[in-house]
């Protein structure tokens, strides 16, 4: 196998991996969560980020069980830096209970105090 064909093959391989990292998620998946919270836990600014002057939001695809607890979370946008505090807090949260599973996003927005 020449070169060529090695450089072609892994330059394909790379590209797959990278489509499938960035694939878009499903629109409803994509929605905000409709689910009523019966507990939100607001986010502790990170010290690090409020000395920065870092400001954003985190989102963050959730499914909720049909009792009301998270069951699967991922992070779909959001600085670093703020990230671990809105999971921390999102961990704490309890929705009201349904008959079936919940899909969509919740946002996080970080701004300093004054």
């Amino acid at each position: 196998m020449s070169f060529q064909n090695m450089w072609l093959r892994a330059l394909a391989a790379l590209l797959m991996v990278i489509a499938t990292i960035f694939h878009p998620l499903p629109a409803l998946a994509q929605s905000e969560l409709t689910r009523k919270a019966k507990t939100k836990v607001a986010p502790a600014y990170p010290e690090l980020a409020r000395r920065m002057n870092i400001t954003g939001t985190v989102k963050v695809l959730v499914v909720v069980a049909p009792n009301g607890t998270l069951k699967d979370t991922k992070i779909v946008g959001g600085n670093p830096l703020l990230v671990n505090a809105a999971m921390d807090a999102l961990k704490k949260w309890k929705f009201e209970a349904a008959d079936s599973e919940s899909t969509g996003t919740v946002e996080f927005k970080f701004q300093p105090q004054e």
